[in-house]
């Protein structure tokens, strides 16, 4: 009765939205779970079947070959070939078998194949077979090849995690990310937070015309800046005859592409504080920095920690501009560098492409659900009133 009461209260438009929600989450959720399972399957196994059959096992079509004629038998009026197509294997089982390879599976395991000429052929689930012809087996009898679908149990293992965590140059990589996201995040903050100030209780002539430039800039796509900044960059490098690939180099960089997003973030939450509190402030005659310092940067912690989870995430599982200002070389290959080169030279290997997606995003989720909790009333605070 209170379950239904509770209902009743919420209404039809929250309950719909409330149910969208959750059908959103299982859409982000269902790949993601995937790809976990994958991680943790053995490599035959992720390659023959889907991840959702990891936990009833997966069926495979392989080849094998029968004993040559002299393993052969007399039986009867009949000679014999006999063996087990699974020798060493433990735990499979086979389900069909075939003699041709566009039907690899047209008889049932334990069923007899009249292959003609008085060819029989048995395959049981256990792999024995029984090859028998009314005659005895000549030179070109031998080695006949037959094609099974092997089912193969459930497999997990951590192998797939320890390749790539061992794979040379991973705990350097790992290092290097972390010494580009970790400034790239902090700096964009810390000037953004200045401006963010600026623009919302110090009055200035353009204040307006800068405001709307951030906003313009917040939708200038990355590829199309690369290039000039890198070319800005460059030049700068010669004329202090400074290296072209250093951090400085890359945390400024991502503080330009961040910094339109951090301003914007940060003015509206700041914008909007209570006015009282700032003129208070200035009327005891605190200056703008002590007021920004003191009053605002405390406040501010919620979209201060919002942006940082953006940015942070940003720069993390950022390629593309770590390549172009730091390079390639081992000293200075970020994890998503040393990753996607792990993955070329393991060619078409996806147990190494699913463990690696984990791998790179362990410490995201780390910072995430540190800073989750200021996450939403960091982006919707200011929203409603502003300055």
């Amino acid at each position: 009765m209170t379950l239904s009461r509770g209902l009743f209260k919420i209404g039809p438009a929250r309950l719909f939205v409330h149910f969208a929600v959750l059908v959103i989450v299982i859409i982000w959720l269902i790949p993601t779970l995937g790809i976990f399972v994958s991680a943790l399957r053995d490599k035959d196994q992720l390659v023959s079947s889907g991840w959702w059959t990891a936990f009833a096992g997966s069926s495979r079509t392989v080849a094998a070959r029968l004993g040559q004629p002299d393993q052969q038998k007399q039986d009867g009026a009949v000679y014999v070939i006999s063996g087990n197509v699974l020798e060493g294997q433990q735990g499979r089982s086979i389900k069909a078998f075939g003699t041709r390879v566009q039907q690899p599976a047209a008889y049932k395991a334990g069923e007899t194949a009249d292959l003609g000429d008085g060819l029989s052929l048995t395959v049981n689930d256990d792999g024995s077979y029984r090859y028998a012809k009314p005659a005895a087996f000549g030179p070109d009898d031998g080695g006949r090849r037959v094609y099974i679908s092997v089912a193969t149990p459930a497999e997990f293992t951590l192998q797939n995690y320890k390749n790539v965590l061992t794979s040379e140059g991973i705990g350097q990589s790992f290092i290097n990310s972390l010494t580009v996201t970790i400034p790239a995040t902090i700096i964009p903050i810390l000037i953004a937070a200045f401006a963010a100030y600026a623009l919302s209780w110090m009055e200035f002539p353009g204040r307006a015309l800068l405001i709307a430039l951030v906003v313009g800039l917040i939708v200038v796509p990355l590829q199309m800046s690369l290039i000039p900044l890198l070319r800005l960059y460059n030049q700068v490098g010669m004329l202090l005859d400074a290296p072209s690939k250093t951090y400085p180099g890359i945390w400024l960089a991502h503080t330009a592409f961040g910094m339109p997003l951090a301003i914007y973030l940060l003015r509206s939450y700041i914008a909007g504080l209570p006015r009282e509190i700032i003129e208070s402030a200035r009327v005891d005659g605190a200056s703008e920095f002590e007021i920004f310092t003191r009053i605002v940067l405390p406040l501010s912690f919620p979209a201060l920690a919002s942006f940082a989870i953006f940015q942070f995430l940003w720069v993390w599982n950022d390629l593309l501009v770590a390549m172009v200002f730091l390079g390639t070389d081992r000293d200075h290959l970020v994890l998503t560098g040393a990753l996607n080169a792990l993955l070329g030279s393991r060619g078409g290997n996806w147990e190494i492409l699913t463990a690696s997606a984990f791998v790179t995003i362990i410490v995201p989720l780390l910072v995430f659900f540190a800073l989750q909790r200021y996450l939403v009333r960091g982006l919707l605070s200011g929203s409603v009133k502003g300055g």
